[in-house]
């Protein structure tokens, strides 16, 4: 199992980048894959042209309030088991599951915890996992990134957003989550990077993996909220990130 994680400040593509890796795995690496969206916002399914089932939020849910009424001769755990690949959608080009939003009061941390769970109950069953984290830094505090193979920072080309990634990378190192490898990509960028984002590249001690153009008809499809796996490979933002995964990825298609 190889875990490809992204990231980022909220508005700058990670969920398209998301999916765009998710693409380009099937398509040149395996049809072995887990798409987790581990975002509250839970969007990574629609883009992905889903309609996702039962989310780990409304599992929390169902376990805080029928704790005691488990069925008959079913542990807590099992039942965990049960319910969780109960929310897992299985389609011939990956497998999807959802983080949700929990829809009643209490601390997040429990969903965070079944977050964790699935990775380490159904992630060893793919060859390829690809999450899709909230926006920020929460999901390196709580820990549900961790052992990640290759952690891919979005930012836009603005100041702030580089200086988020500069946050979620420094953050990583300090809490030893287990990411083998981290990479900025500069998402919607239109002609050469204004020098003081360079300048913020370099004070945030981070390298340009690749530079994304912003990509029209990605754009559209967002505009008017149709799936964007479709039409995917056909994009110009598709061409640009196959090229530099081939190289940080190389292999066959199994």
């Amino acid at each position: 199992m190889r875990v490809l994680a992204i990231s980022g400040k909220g508005g700058t593509g990670k969920t398209t980048l998301a999916v765009l890796l998710t693409r380009w795995l099937h398509d040149e690496r395996s049809k072995s894959i887990l798409a987790v969206d581990a975002d509250p916002a839970a969007n990574l399914g629609e883009m992905l042209g889903l309609t996702p089932g039962e989310t780990v939020g409304a599992i929390r849910e169902e376990m805080r309030t029928h704790a005691a009424g488990l069925p008959g001769g079913m542990t807590k755990q099992q039942f965990l088991e049960y319910k969780i690949r109960t929310g897992l959608l299985e389609s011939p080009d990956f497998d999807f599951i959802a983080m949700g939003r929990p829809e009643g009061p209490g601390c997040y941390c429990y969903a965070n915890n079944l977050l964790r769970d699935i990775m380490d109950t159904l992630g060893k069953n793919y060859t390829y996992v690809v999450i899709d984290n909230e926006a920020g830094m929460e999901h390196i505090s709580r820990r549900t990134t961790r052992d990640v193979d290759h952690l891919f920072m979005v930012s836009n080309p603005t100041v702030t957003a580089v200086r988020t990634a500069g946050k979620i990378s420094r953050l990583a190192d300090e809490l030893a989550v287990g990411i083998k490898e981290k990479h900025l990509i500069m998402n919607r960028v239109c002609g050469p990077l204004p020098e003081q984002v360079k300048t913020a590249i370099a004070d945030a001690g981070l390298a340009e993996f690749c530079s994304i153009p912003e990509d029209d008809m990605l754009s559209s499809l967002d505009r008017t909220g149709e799936p964007i796996w479709p039409a995917a490979s056909e994009s110009m933002a598709y061409g640009v990130l196959a090229r530099v995964l081939d190289e940080l990825m190389p292999g066959r298609k199994a």
